[in-house]
């Protein structure tokens, strides 16, 4: 699998804009391995596969927050506001485009929106939850959502793997044990 359909490299470019957790136009192609205008096209062509909510068009003023944010001119010399795909969005694009590039691609956006959609109700509910019992089988399965999202990013010494995190209140401390190859 490439760089680009690693579920760390997804995540690095999911942003949120009105509440919702989307992909601009620009990465969208660039996972999918076409141009942003065959993107564009896409949902032009098929305006019936994207209603309401499929699909955003970013406000100038949406737009200007963003690239005030971005260090790289790919992102912020675009003059035209882009749009950005929400995760059904997405499933619905790749519905048309079908290259095998675009499918692998999918399946890692699905297999990443899925595992942050699961740790944030898990962080929520560590929050809500008195239980230590189930506080600490949370705090697991997180530690274990965590360490996929993040993958290559570990660095692993022999057999363990520490990952702590700090969440205001709550504090994430997952230790990842991998079995020594022989």
């Amino acid at each position: 699998m490439s760089d680009m359909m690693k579920p760390e490299s997804l995540q690095d470019r999911i942003i949120e804009i009105r509440g919702l957790q989307v992909l601009l136009d620009a990465d969208v192609a660039e996972i999918y391995g076409v141009e942003t205008k065959r993107v564009n096209e896409a949902v032009r062509n098929n305006p019936d596969k994207f209603p309401a909510g499929y699909v955003l068009q970013l406000t100038r003023q949406e737009w200007a927050a963003l690239k005030s944010k971005f260090s790289t001119s790919k992102r912020g010399g675009k003059v035209k506001p882009p749009k950005a795909f929400p995760e059904k969005g997405l499933y619905m694009l790749a519905t048309i485009l079908k290259s095998p590039q675009a499918v692998r691609a999918t399946l890692s956006i699905i297999e990443t929106f899925s595992k942050l959609r699961e740790l944030s109700r898990n962080i929520r509910t560590l929050a809500a939850t008195d239980d230590k019992d189930r506080q600490k089988s949370l705090m697991q399965q997180s530690g274990e959502l965590i360490a996929e999202l993040l993958d290559d990013d570990l660095h692993t010494t022999d057999t363990e793997t520490s990952i702590e995190l700090n969440f205001a209140v709550l504090k994430f401390k997952h230790t990842v044990k991998r079995k020594k190859e022989s």
